[in-house]
């Protein structure tokens, strides 16, 4: 869960918001647990699961990148992906 993704994506999270980078899945879990701008959202809560199977060994860890950018992107908070 703590591989390097091959691309870091940047979004804006935070109070007060703040450009991060986020380079691993374990890193987008965090940053969707503690730090996003909204509680709900489908692709978030979508992403959270895919995180949630790379540890368990049933995803990739590029299916949590671009889950993480769709829900970055839903929430209006991505910068680069």
């Amino acid at each position: 869960m703590n591989t390097p993704w091959k691309k870091p994506v940047v979004v804006t999270v935070g109070e007060p918001p703040e450009e991060t980078v986020i380079e691993t899945t374990q890193g987008a879990a965090w940053a969707m647990i503690e730090d996003w701008p909204t509680e709900d959202g489908t692709l978030l809560d979508r992403a959270l699961e895919i995180c949630a199977a790379v540890d368990a060994g049933k995803k990739k860890p590029e299916d949590a990148r671009q889950a993480f950018v769709d829900a970055a992107r839903e929430a209006g908070i991505l910068i680069r992906a």
